[in-house]
């Protein structure tokens, strides 16, 4: 059985790592909770399509740690994922495997998963928008944030797409300086002390150069700070899995990483409490700060590989279920959530109350349509970018 949210993590060659399996798995989890809690906030990285009434402070914490490492981690693991691919296919059924199972759940999400949103966006905001058949052409009307198209959170998918073929000719420069002794060095380096934090140096520079000017308006063709963090994260977990020394450096390391990203962490949530940010733009502080930020989330993407090696790396029947589920329940769940908490921010319920809701619910039925509709009939799990079921046994 493989991994359904990118590429295959393994083949009959090389050990199975689990662990980025589990990691998958549970960041797929922790986005629904991460999205249930942007009902409840309004800050910097926007409003969400249904807002609360009532704000969480605590949630809005919550958020700002889980943005922190969330989606590099998500790209590192799909580029781990495309090292093992291409140990198994061309490069042209790479681009091939590319266009199947991004491309095209990427069309059909936005023309079909993503519209619903928008609409619940706007009857929120009592706009005479009439039924959603009626709606439905209006979703054309425009790109965000002016008019009402957008790809809502598949911008995940077309940017894995893009970057996966982008970078095509670096990865297969990779693949063959893998037997050559100074990739070998490169890797023993990284275990010295201190070269663990040589990763970080690339990030910090992205952040500090690009994000005060792209602030992260995920729109693909301005949008150079995403691109080019996600681009190092995803060449980054390539190279995670062509050298096992990558891997052993993460795992000696794994003590020092997690109290650094604490540490880190630490000093950032005090610079947002203390309120002494400079406004955003190509000061010395905020650029300080914006590296500070990108050093931080290495630190926390290599912590939380480290503990996946050592507690994940085992496997049990939920596993093999979910790995199929992942990538149809990201695709899904979005949708599921706006409508779910369009209807129960309106009832008169504490916070508390309405996350267990929102979230639980959308965790059950998001399940329900991929084992009612996506998973059982040939169509569906094309357009979720899914194996025929034959290829899965």
């Amino acid at each position: 059985m493989n991994l359904k949210f990118d590429l295959d993590i393994t083949n009959n060659h090389q050990e199975r790592h689990y662990d980025l399996d589990w990691l998958r798995v549970l960041a797929v989890l922790l986005l629904i909770y991460f999205h249930t809690a942007a009902v409840f906030y309004q800050g910097e990285l926007g409003d969400f399509y249904i807002k609360n009434d009532l704000l969480s402070p605590v949630l809005g914490w919550f958020i700002f740690f889980v943005h922190q490492w969330h989606m590099p981690l998500f790209f590192l693991i799909s580029g781990a994922a495309s090292w093992f691919s291409l140990q198994l296919r061309t490069p042209m059924q790479y681009v091939n495997e590319r266009f199947r199972r991004l491309l095209i759940p990427f069309i059909f999400g936005t023309l079909v998963l993503v519209p619903p949103q928008i609409y619940y966006k706007l009857l929120t905001h009592h706009e005479n928008i009439g039924s959603y058949l009626q709606f439905y052409p209006q979703f054309f009307n425009g790109i965000r944030p002016q008019g009402n198209f957008e790809w809502a959170h598949l911008w995940f998918v077309i940017y894995l797409f893009v970057l996966s073929i982008v970078s095509l000719p670096l990865l297969l420069f990779f693949k063959q300086q893998m037997s050559r002794h100074r990739y070998s060095t490169i890797a023993t380096f990284i275990k010295q002390p201190g070269g663990i934090f040589l990763p970080a140096l690339p990030l910090a520079m992205i952040e500090g150069a690009f994000r005060p000017k792209w602030f992260g308006f995920q729109n693909l063709y301005d949008d150079w700070a995403n691109l080019l963090l996600y681009l190092c994260y995803f060449v980054y977990g390539f190279i995670l899995c062509s050298n096992t020394e990558f891997r052993q450096a993460i795992a000696q390391y794994q003590r020092l990483m997690l109290f650094m990203a604490i540490v880190t962490m630490s000093i950032i949530f005090g610079i947002q409490l203390t309120e002494i940010l400079p406004v955003r733009g190509y000061s010395r502080g905020y650029i300080f700060y914006q590296m500070w930020r990108g050093f931080n989330s290495w630190c926390w993407v290599t912590a939380i590989l480290g503990l996946s090696q050592r507690y994940l790396s085992f496997t049990n029947n939920i596993l093999q279920y979910t790995t199929l589920a992942a990538y149809p329940v990201f695709l899904l769940h979005q949708t599921v959530l706006v409508v779910i908490s369009f209807y129960v921010v309106q009832w008169n319920l504490g916070i508390a109350a309405k996350f267990l809701i929102i979230s639980t619910v959308t965790v059950l039925v998001t399940n329900a349509l991929y084992e009612m509709l996506v998973k059982r009939f040939k169509i569906t799990r094309f357009l979720f970018g899914l194996k025929p079921i034959n290829m899965n046994k």
